[in-house]
């Protein structure tokens, strides 16, 4: 039995694919803040919302997964590949790159700067002056981190190193969650979903941290390079379905941390981390800045991988990240992040052009899925079944009640 239970294990190991990265890129600095917010304000009452973003995002995600094993293509490529209008071709192509290669490089500086605020926590990063200029060299070293990691062209230590990483964050997250010792009792009552009007913002802000365009691309590209057939779906599915679910158990222990919370207010991850030291001493303050340093470095990570892939397959280039293609447009996300991170810049027009470009993406690519899935030409025996569309279309409508919120966000619409 125990034999048996070993290769088992084993086997299992060796056919985890990239979904842990999947869970990398949306635990990041935002995610903390937004889970940590909800909590603070509003107790478990908005947790249902988490799970029915876990459930969103491992019907898109294992779609999107299919879909590259199906056809031997990323999303981007099969954008690329397409013949029949050349217009939405190019619209499509034009949308993607500003919702993505653009919207990354204006997140990635609050991925830099989410992790520089967790290691604070640990060491007091010192600020070099050039001129009026403020640089804080924490940024600097996370971001060279970043860079090197995802150049050095070795994508097995990328991922294993992301894996340890993801593991080692979550745990410090968990554990934090068990020392709050909350009434488990109030916390599934959290699963019954309720919703007061001033609560809509939150809870849409909880779902649009988990369920992210960028992610589809990422793991449509990883997934047909790790496993090379149709037939290992299955190994694929069970890889996205516990990685999501790992996530989304992150989130809530960040939400229930986040109801102890003493800070007076929460504008930053330093009033996270600080809230926490009055409530079970240093123990929590470092395990949250653990957890937050270990956030922003693997999404730091994540965010220009998927720009470089978005970017390489779109334009038919090599998507190997030892590659001079990969290795630029890498360059190009991490080096505007940092700069804009280093130098204490918000890229404001940036990321309202991202968020405008996201929120018509979402609905768009996600119907897309749905569509592409459906197409017997291209998904031959492992196109969607019915109750997968059912589950399907009620995720196409939350996509677009998220994408209508990032519209209405940038054009001050009033909506939600």
């Amino acid at each position: 039995m125990s034999k048996n239970y070993n290769l088992s294990l084993r086997n299992f190991l060796h056919n985890l694919g990239p979904g842990p990265i999947i869970t990398a890129a949306f635990i990041g600095p935002g995610t903390v803040m937004v889970c940590t917010q909800a909590g603070y304000q509003f107790g478990f009452s908005l947790i249902w919302g988490l799970l029915l973003s876990i459930i969103a995002t491992i019907i898109l995600q294992e779609t999107a997964g299919r879909i590259g094993l199906a056809t031997g293509k990323d999303l981007a490529q099969l954008i690329r590949n397409q013949k029949n209008n050349t217009l939405l071709k190019i619209f499509q192509i034009v949308l993607v790159l500003l919702a993505i290669v653009l919207g990354n490089i204006a997140y990635e500086s609050g991925n830099i700067t989410g992790s520089q605020l967790g290691l604070q926590v640990f060491w007091d990063s010192p600020s070099l002056s050039i001129g009026t200029w403020q640089i804080q060299s924490g940024n600097f070293l996370i971001g060279a981190l970043a860079f090197f990691l995802l150049v050095m062209g070795n994508y097995q230590v990328l991922e294993k190193f992301l894996v340890s990483l993801v593991i080692l964050m979550s745990l410090a997250f968990l554990v934090t969650a068990v020392l709050v010792r909350p009434a488990w009792g109030e916390v599934f009552e959290g699963f019954v979903p309720s919703l007061d009007l001033d609560q809509t913002t939150t809870l849409v802000a909880l779902i649009g941290t988990t369920v992210v365009p960028y992610n589809l691309f990422l793991y449509a590209a990883l997934v047909k390079n790790k496993w090379k057939s149709p037939t290992e779906i299955h190994w694929m599915r069970r890889d996205i379905i516990l990685s999501v679910i790992l996530g989304g158990l992150v989130s809530m222990a960040i939400l229930i941390v986040g109801t102890v919370n003493q800070s007076v207010e929460i504008n930053s991850a330093q009033d996270i981390a600080m809230g926490l030291d009055q409530v079970f001493g240093s123990s929590g303050k470092y395990l949250m800045g653990f957890g937050l340093l270990a956030a922003g470095l693997t999404s730091s990570i994540t965010s220009p991988l998927a720009a470089g892939l978005v970017i390489c397959g779109i334009m038919g280039w090599n998507q190997d990240t030892s590659s001079v293609p990969m290795r630029i447009a890498i360059g190009l996300v991490v080096g505007m992040g940092l700069f804009f991170a280093s130098f204490g810049i918000k890229p404001s027009q940036l990321i309202a052009l991202a968020q405008l470009a996201n929120g018509i993406l979402l609905p768009l690519i996600s119907g897309w899925l749905i569509w592409l899935a459906n197409q017997k030409s291209w998904m031959k025996a492992y196109k969607n079944p019915l109750w997968i569309n059912i589950l399907s279309l009620s995720i196409l409508l939350i996509t677009f009640g998220l994408g209508l919120k990032s519209i209405s966000a940038v054009l001050n619409l009033g909506i939600f």
